[in-house]
């Protein structure tokens, strides 16, 4: 399978509602279409995770999350770009373009634009963000290969291979309107 043949069949998948399992800047993550309700749910299931935490949203490059954005101000919009791309996610007010799941409990959505390569390439496929959250079940720690993805979680999500960002950590997240740090 080529390389673009992986990517093509990783997008039909998300397409199709399917969850995605790939690598990020410093663990696998899960992701789905963040406009797919039954997805959303589904992904939640599949981590055992509970639905008021809520999800990140990943992108490629900021103009991918530009519905999400509408209504900041030019500073926020700033600060922002001047932290992206890179492990940085910021909790933003939701503009009512999140999904609830996405959101969780919160008033807020998180946002990243990734600097791994990969998943640049898949958004940019894709035609926008997904959805982004580690991959491994509630309470358990992070995937950090496709094996342990597979071990996992099976036939249950579509894989797409590729190496860790390098990063060590997972992302900050950073709350946009407090500057509170949620993780460092």
């Amino acid at each position: 399978m080529t390389e673009r043949h992986a990517l093509d069949d990783a997008v039909a998948a998300l397409r199709q509602g399917g969850i995605l399992a790939y690598p990020t800047e410093a663990v696998w993550g899960l992701g789905c279409d963040p406009d797919n309700a039954e997805a959303l749910a589904a992904l939640i299931r599949l981590k055992q995770r509970d639905p008021a935490k809520g999800l990140i949203l990943i992108a490629g490059h900021i103009a991918q999350l530009e519905p999400w954005l509408a209504g900041l101000e030019a500073h926020d919009r700033q600060r922002l770009a001047a932290s992206w791309p890179g492990p940085n996610t910021w909790l933003v007010p939701d503009n009512g373009r999140s999904h609830p799941l996405l959101r969780g409990e919160h008033p807020s959505v998180a946002l990243r634009v990734s600097d791994h390569p990969l998943v640049g390439e898949l958004c940019a496929a894709f035609g926008g963000p997904v959805v982004s959250t580690s991959a491994n079940r509630a309470g358990e720690p992070p995937a950090r290969d496709a094996v342990s993805v597979r071990r996992q979680f099976g036939e249950a999500v579509h894989v797409i291979d590729g190496p860790l960002g390098g990063y060590l950590r997972p992302s900050t997240i950073r709350d946009l309107r407090s500057d509170a740090v949620l993780r460092d």
